[in-house]
């Protein structure tokens, strides 16, 4: 997106605080959500994310602070006079109603002509491809041709913000990877800023332009979802959005604009922006698929085609042993001990076109990394 898209602010909550008896739900909480893009708020149940959406719908009212669309107050408009519309969890389809009128519900609570409804319903059912379904009753449907019905409810109104609160926790693994695809494909489609509740960080990573990572009422870290998995703020935002390997260590001086540092009892180069004292013990931490693995007295690096030929410089050599592996199809999963005692998870890609070693159970391997994977920590974070 352009720098066109990060001017113009539809939604923005600024410090606010909102509490429920025995509970802080959301603490000095400020964010600005842009036109015609995709958030996703990320966390566990109890982070407070629920609670950003129904501040935004209006069915909750904030202790202070404020919500702003579309640069107006808007604490204390009722949510049926906002530019804002909601897909529920359980969707809220009325079951006595057909899809004609579920969709047309709204469009009639607030007196359009019914010419007009007609042409909105059938279009707001085109765009979600219900088309011919106008008939049925929510009971005849699936869950996810339910869930476009909510959707269509919802777009019909042409709405500023779309607010979505877990909108496919309900639909089998399959269906709810399709329903991801179709949601982008119609966020981008109608230009509607998207906001959505999830503790799916696959949710989040695939239909998200920028995620929000809360915990306990406060924003952890927001970006792209790129950023977020591959330079994670801190531990938490670290363990919460996929596996995380945590690697134990010590600064000892810096050279030559990288850090000199024993890691896991091995003495390594980290490269880092940020900026550690002599001596500061640190965590690194890597995922698994950013391990390079060599069978040691079997194989060396250069036996083997992979990143560090057409990426750049392999980093680290911690001496370990395989526990375990774990066939998955597309990647083998290893757990690993070093010999430092700690235990790690290597996923390695699999080709089975390749002539590629196998890993065995019993095998002493090393473990490097490419210069710069790595993200370093202080370790108090």
């Amino acid at each position: 997106m352009g720098d066109g898209w990060l001017k113009n602010i539809v939604v923005e909550l600024s410090h606010v605080t909102k509490s429920y008896p025995g509970i802080v739900a959301l603490e000095d909480f400020s964010l600005s959500v842009y036109d015609g893009e995709f958030l996703t708020l990320l966390g566990p149940s109890g982070c407070g994310k629920t609670t950003v959406l129904r501040l935004i719908g209006g069915f909750e009212t904030g202790d202070s602070g404020r919500v702003m669309i579309d640069g107006s107050n808007v604490d204390g408009v009722p949510p049926e006079a906002r530019t804002v519309n909601t897909v529920f969890q359980s969707y809220a389809l009325f079951p006595h109603m057909t899809v004609y009128d579920n969709v047309a519900f709204g469009l009639r609570m607030s007196r359009t002509a019914e010419k007009d409804i007609h042409g909105a319903v059938l279009e707001a059912l085109r765009q979600v491809r219900l088309e011919g379904m106008e008939k049925r009753r929510p009971a005849e449907l699936s869950g996810g041709q339910q869930q476009r019905v909510a959707i269509a409810r919802a777009i019909v109104n042409k709405p500023r913000v779309l607010l979505l609160d877990e909108p496919m926790s309900a639909l089998d693994y399959r269906l709810r990877k399709e329903m991801q695809k179709e949601l982008k494909q119609l966020q981008q489609q109608l230009g509607i800023t998207f906001i959505l509740v999830t503790h799916d960080q696959d949710e989040a990573f695939t239909m998200s332009d920028r995620v929000v990572v809360m915990n306990h009422g406060r924003i952890e870290q927001i970006g792209s979802p790129r950023e977020v998995y591959e330079d994670p703020v801190n531990l938490y935002v670290a363990r919460f959005v996929g596996e995380i390997n945590i690697l134990n260590g010590r600064v000892l001086c810096r050279e030559n604009g990288t850090y000199r540092a024993i890691i896991e009892d091995q003495e390594m180069q980290l490269r880092t922006s940020h900026e550690f004292s002599d001596n500061e013990p640190v965590h690194v931490l890597l995922r698994p698929e950013d391990f390079w693995l060599t069978i040691v007295g079997k194989q060396t690096v250069a036996d083997r085609q992979g990143p560090a030929a057409t990426h750049g410089n392999l980093t680290g050599s911690l001496p370990g042993r395989i526990d375990r592996t774990f066939y998955r199809g597309a990647t083998y999963d290893l757990d690993i001990t070093l010999d430092s005692g700690k235990k790690i998870l290597v996923t390695e890609f699999f080709d089975e076109d390749s002539e590629l070693v196998t890993f065995k159970v019993g095998d002493q391997v090393t473990i490097s990394w490419l210069e710069g994977w790595e993200v370093v920590l202080r370790h108090e974070e």
